[in-house]
């Protein structure tokens, strides 16, 4: 018997000493080959000592760079044209040659030239843009776009589901496929992980395309947690654009109590801007769906006849990208700021150049406005997200806490006279993690009316103050502040 209880403790004993080793491989191997940043690297390595089994478990869920081959190569796609648009007009900003058109505020210049320098997004205008913060009314304008759609449709959501929305929405686009029309449908392999087998087997048969980004290798099971494509994107005729924050599901249409009603952003966009998320979706697409390859062609892409209205750029990150080109674009805007600041994020884990930017900005008598929800769908996502609040409050920033359902809005108005909107939130995630599309607009009436929105939630919130923070139970205190040192892994 004591033989045995010896043996017993021997197999823990050597199982113990090889994670150890393990542990020890893998944190040399964070520190010197992963392309992570100081303070990711250091978290992960004390997680991976603390909990050592626990932790090299969650490193391999959510802690693995992603490798370029790990993503198929776009095929067979060039548009010859959108490139010549963006090499052209960056070489003019670099020369100062490039004027801004009437509808372009000059002041404007360096982001316009740091987005097009950085990522696929010269600077193009829309003819017509629609704000939605109310999923009913957003889906009910898509759905009659797409019934009204005559040539292609191309749909890209991070969740896909399957429920009363998702299967109205794949009902129609079966309908369209019916008569003739090009369907294509990515969707993230892990934001719509309960989609049934069996979801598009109508939609197949009707001559749709779906395909799923990164998809499970082996299992119906998709370990990899993180890099996923957070995008939201439809593309009709080549003529209108949707992009934002919602997703696919009924909780986006208030239909799920737990949540009740559900604020967010999404736009509706007309005009040649249309052609940079149609770029975007091609790339994406040909990512995913290795069998049905997309060509460029002219259909895709129509010519504008109408004038040109609302500059804008389309700006696209992910974490292949050596920068973190939205969160660049985030703190120009930032910086540009004089009067306001209104900021809505669900999940608000910044860095410290974010951090910064909004504290010199209320500190130099910028009025800061931060409006985060009072609902969490995350729990220590929402605790790490009250500490960096409560940090900002000593500096001067207003923070306020939505009441009435839950936020989901990824925005960001900058003096009323611009604005960000898209699929990124203001956390290490999207910076750094998922392949995220956000628009950044440089017209003061679009902006206007996006910070009239926020100020319409602002009656909704309630404002939080550090007598708020101070009152709190210890125990809440001290979930916020751990979850705050282990934020950069969230």
């Amino acid at each position: 018997m004591l033989g045995g209880i010896a043996i017993s403790f021997e197999w823990l004993s050597t199982i113990s000493n090889i994670f150890i080793m393990v542990n020890v491989v893998l944190a040399f191997f964070i520190l010197f080959f992963e392309r992570k940043t100081a303070s990711s690297a250091w978290a992960w390595i004390l997680v991976l000592f603390f909990i050592p089994i626990l932790g090299f478990v969650l490193y391999l869920l959510f802690g693995k760079s992603l490798r370029r081959n790990r993503l198929k190569r776009p095929v067979a796609y060039e548009n010859r044209d959108f490139t010549d648009l963006k090499d052209r007009q960056l070489e003019e900003m670099k020369s100062r040659s490039f004027q801004p058109t009437s509808v372009l505020d000059g002041k404007w210049m360096d982001i316009v030239q740091m987005n097009a320098a950085r990522t696929d997004a010269p600077l193009s205008t829309a003819s017509n843009i629609q704000i939605f913060n109310d999923g009913k009314r957003k889906f009910d304008a898509l759905f009659d776009d797409i019934r009204a759609a005559e040539k292609h449709i191309h749909l890209q959501y991070f969740i896909l589901n399957d429920d009363d929305l998702g299967s109205s929405l794949l009902a129609l686009l079966t309908e369209k496929a019916q008569q003739g029309i090009k369907v294509l449908v990515l969707y993230d392999d892990l934001g719509s992980s309960s989609l049934p087998k069996h979801f598009f087997d109508a939609f197949h048969a009707a001559g749709g395309k779906s395909a799923a980004f990164l998809p499970a290798m082996l299992t119906s099971i998709n370990p990899r947690i993180n890099h996923r494509n957070h995008r939201k994107l439809v593309i009709i005729d080549g003529r209108i654009g949707y992009t934002g924050g919602f997703n696919v599901g009924d909780e986006y249409i208030g239909k799920k109590k737990e949540f009740g009603y559900w604020r967010d952003t999404h736009l509706r966009i007309e005009g040649q801007a249309v052609h940079s998320l149609q770029n975007r979706f091609f790339i994406d697409w040909n990512q995913a769906a290795e069998k049905y390859p997309m060509k460029y062609a002219d259909t895709y892409f129509p010519k504008m006849n109408h004038p040109p209205g609302i500059p804008m750029q389309m700006v696209s990150s992910g974490p292949l990208e050596t920068h973190e080109d939205i969160k660049n674009g985030y703190l120009k805007l930032i910086h540009h700021a004089r009067e306001s600041i209104y900021l809505q994020t669900p999940y608000f884990i910044p860095d410290k150049s974010i951090m910064d930017a909004l504290r010199t900005a209320a500190l130099g008598g910028v009025d800061v406005q931060l409006m985060i929800p009072h609902l969490a769908d995350h729990l220590f996502v929402h605790s790490a997200t009250l500490s960096f609040a409560r940090e900002l409050l000593e500096d001067g920033v207003k923070v306020y806490s939505y009441q009435n359902g839950f936020l989901h809005a990824k925005t960001l108005v900058v003096d009323k006279e611009a604005f960000s909107v898209g699929s990124a939130n203001m956390d290490l995630r999207s910076f750094a993690l998922n392949f995220e599309l956000n628009a950044f607009v440089y017209d003061g009436e679009a902006a206007k009316d996006m910070a009239n929105l926020f100020l319409q939630d602002r009656k909704l919130s309630a404002e939080l103050t550090e007598a708020d923070f101070k009152s709190q139970h210890w125990i809440e205190k001290a979930k916020q502040d751990i979850a705050k040192l282990v934020s950069p892994i969230l």
